[in-house]
């Protein structure tokens, strides 16, 4: 007698939690950021068994900044978790960060169950519909066998094209819904198309251009970094002699200490990479959006020239400024057809006249002072490290001076919230970064201002062992609202001096190292001593209250009507 065949078996199941973990370890997760809360328990018991390694913070926006700097630290994507209601709420300062600077990032906020949505539970907001401005991407889960292939796509869009971050909301009856194991799947969007390659014609167009110009300025932003363009980007420039100059989230796409380099330009930029750009007869953009800070007045923004502008996002191209070579697709891609396409220029004349202006209007401040000046403390941090560490900051006077001052030599060595200026940013991006980098110099420079809004994330820092170094330029004010209520308002400073606890204290509280600087003779020991500290650690130096950040394109005028050019010729 035959046997009859056996039923085939049914696919073994797993609860949605798992099949998150899972799916986050297949796309090589190693470390996440977050806080946890009741709707994302059923998560957070599959973690506790996971190769994941996961940092908690203080504060959602604190983990939020956490993976952001992660992720520009790495080129990978960050990822953060965030319970339901204010959990995923709290992320919102730091979505919209990422998003601004386009920043690869992966946020997964638990949510009520389903059958709760829309009946105002307990801890309930519509997230997807908060963050939908401020995401590139966003997506709530109501269907648990869509949480793995969710997860994919979430990674693929956060990561290719112009990177952005991708919010997953996950309804906690979705994490413990069985679900049939499926092997994973290859991601499919018919919708969602990236052009990396460049058209020939218009590389050709370009090449052309650059061949034929006598006053090139290469014009770099952080699109260069996101590509791993920095090599190709440093071979066209040699190859086609072109001076170059970078956004603030362009600094280390080129070697800062190269002779080509005219540093940063625009509002807080240097004259010598302004002059040039004003004068130039080439603008050669590449992943930079023309964005205010840059361009100043846009009717008198670089009247001379005629406009490349190189970008993986076409919805850029002509956004600002009107561009008559676009070049759609991989800066890395079309960088390197580029540098084959261009010929060896001399341009003598062209390099003279920058280097005329560079001796005459170089970045400079009041050494001679009896006071601490903070562009001194970023020097002798700059000169003790060989320039050679990974430099975070927060937003304000102190992100200027850093930007001038410490010179960047390669990419992803300066973190920093560009397009949002988000306060407080610098400490929980330092541990991010350190996270990324173990074994390596991490230094916030941060402002006292900015440092107050987050440095309960000290904790954190000391809960991990994280040996990030704070730097405090510390001046009493909300430094950059105070310069423009000089320069603006009549020096009326109406809310923007706050009173600070002693740092220095409150760093030995949380079990750091805090050390307060006040005399001039005694910064370098003391940039020392922070550098060879094992601890975290925070320096609270005690800067000139009133120094500003020179020179200084006001709102609304060219990028050649500069303030503060000649203060120090005169002194």
């Amino acid at each position: 007698m035959s046997k009859e065949p056996s039923p085939p078996s049914a696919p073994a199941r797993k609860p949605g939690s798992q099949v998150i973990v899972d799916t986050l370890v297949e796309q090589g997760v190693e470390v996440m950021f977050g806080y946890l809360g009741g709707v994302v328990l059923p998560l957070f018991d599959k973690l506790y068994d996971s190769p994941i390694r996961f940092i908690i913070p203080r504060h959602e926006q604190g983990g939020c900044h956490m993976a952001d700097a992660y992720a520009r630290a790495t080129g990978r994507v960050g990822v953060v978790v965030a319970t339901s209601g204010p959990g995923a709420t709290n992320l919102t300062t730091g979505l919209a960060t990422a998003m601004m600077d386009s920043v690869p990032l992966v946020a997964l906020t638990g949510q009520v169950r389903t059958e709760l949505i829309g009946n105002d539970a307990f801890q309930e907001a519509d997230t997807t519909g908060i963050t939908r401005p401020i995401t590139k991407h966003n997506v709530i889960v109501k269907d648990p066998q869509e949480l793995a292939p969710t997860i994919r796509e979430a990674f693929y869009i956060a990561s290719t094209g112009r990177p952005g971050p991708v919010l997953i909301d996950i309804p906690v009856d979705m994490q413990i819904a069985e679900v049939p194991v499926t092997p994973p799947g290859k991601v499919s969007l018919p919708g969602y198309r990236i052009r990396t390659h460049g058209h020939a014609r218009q590389i050709s167009a370009a090449a052309r251009a650059i061949n034929e110009a006598q006053r090139p300025v290469l014009y770099v932003g952080g699109g260069v970094i996101t590509a791993g363009a920095a090599a190709e980007l440093r071979a066209l420039a040699k190859k086609a002699n072109l001076p170059v100059t970078m956004t603030l989230m362009g600094l280390g796409a080129f070697d800062q200490t190269d002779p080509a380099s005219l540093d940063m330009l625009g509002m807080h930029g240097t004259a010598y990479a302004n002059f040039a750009v004003q004068e130039c007869d080439l603008l050669i953009a590449v992943g930079a959006r023309f964005d205010d800070r840059v361009t100043g007045h846009l009717k008198t923004f670089a009247p001379q020239a005629r406009v490349i502008h190189i970008d993986i996002d076409p919805a850029s191209i002509s956004k600002n400024v009107r561009v008559e070579i676009p070049v759609v697709g991989s800066a890395k891609d079309i960088l390197a057809e580029l540098t084959d396409a261009v010929e060896p220029r001399e341009r003598a004349e062209w390099f003279a006249r920058i280097a005329a202006w560079k001796q005459r209007h170089p970045l400079q401040y009041d050494r001679q002072g009896s006071g601490i000046k903070p562009q001194y403390v970023i020097e002798e941090l700059w000169r003790q490290t060989d320039g050679q560490a990974t430099i975070v900051t927060g937003v304000g006077q102190h992100q200027m001076w850093t930007a001038q001052f410490y010179r960047f030599r390669r990419p992803r060595q300066f973190i920093s919230s560009g397009g949002l200026g988000t306060m407080g940013y610098g400490l929980p991006a330092a541990i991010g970064a350190q996270v990324a980098r173990p074994g390596e110099l991490v230094v916030d420079i941060d402002g006292d201002s900015s440092f107050n809004m987050t440095m309960n994330e000290l904790c954190t820092a000391v809960q991990y062992e994280l040996p990030v170094k704070v730097c405090l330029i510390n001046n009493g004010y909300m430094g950059m609202v105070r310069q423009w209520q000089e320069l603006f308002y009549g020096r009326r400073y109406s809310c923007s001096s706050l009173k600070n606890p002693d740092f220095a204290k409150v760093a030995e509280a949380y079990g750091a190292v805090g050390v307060t600087v006040t005399d001039k003779a005694d910064v370098s020991d003391a940039v020392a001593r922070m550098l060879a500290e094992t601890r975290p650690c925070v320096f609270d130096f005690h800067v000139d209250r009133e120094e500003n950040v020179w020179p200084m394109v006001p709102a609304g005028r060219s990028l050649h009507e500069m303030d503060g050019l000649d203060i120090f010729e005169m002194a």
